[in-house]
């Protein structure tokens, strides 16, 4: 199954009103779902018998900017059996971004979520242990924010060199 025929399968099943995009500019193509969708989508892309994405392979949230106002949740899924790949991404607002964590549908969500919330401070709603992956915990401010700012110390200990 190509994308084309992905999308087109997608929309059949009645995701229609779920999906709000695509890019095909992205690699793997990219199909852009409302956040709200986001439980209902994955597990039918990981249930489904002819989809049958059975891996995460990855996990990203990338700030678009004060100037945007948004945060960005993308997936990467891969089905082993079909050798089929797709990216699920999602838009959130900038200020306090949340989102369901997937975490039950796939295991290697749990480490890729904590990691998404560490640095971009995107929050995985019933992530079963949602906490600093990186930085301790008491760490001001999400590193991988374009308006981040260092702080000058972190218990005593000058941090910017």
């Amino acid at each position: 199954m190509n994308f084309a025929e992905l999308h087109s399968y997608l929309t059949g099943k009645s995701f229609a009103s779920d999906i709000i995009g695509t890019d095909e500019n992205a690699t793997p193509k990219a199909i852009i779902i409302h956040p709200s969708s986001l439980i209902k989508v994955m597990t039918f892309l990981h249930e489904d018998e002819q989809c049958y994405f059975d891996m995460l392979s990855c996990l990203t949230g990338l700030d678009n900017g004060p100037e945007a106002g948004t945060v960005e949740v993308i997936y990467n899924l891969y089905s082993i059996p079909y050798d089929l790949s797709l990216m699920v991404k999602l838009q959130l607002p900038r200020e306090n971004p949340e989102v369901e964590s997937i975490a039950h549908i796939w295991q290697t969500a749990n480490w890729h979520e904590r990691e998404a919330f560490d640095l971009v401070g995107i929050r995985f709603l019933n992530h079963p242990d949602l906490r600093r992956i990186l930085l301790p915990h008491d760490w001001h401010g999400h590193p991988l924010r374009k308006d981040y700012q260092e702080q000058d110390y972190y218990h005593g200990v000058k941090v910017k060199y």
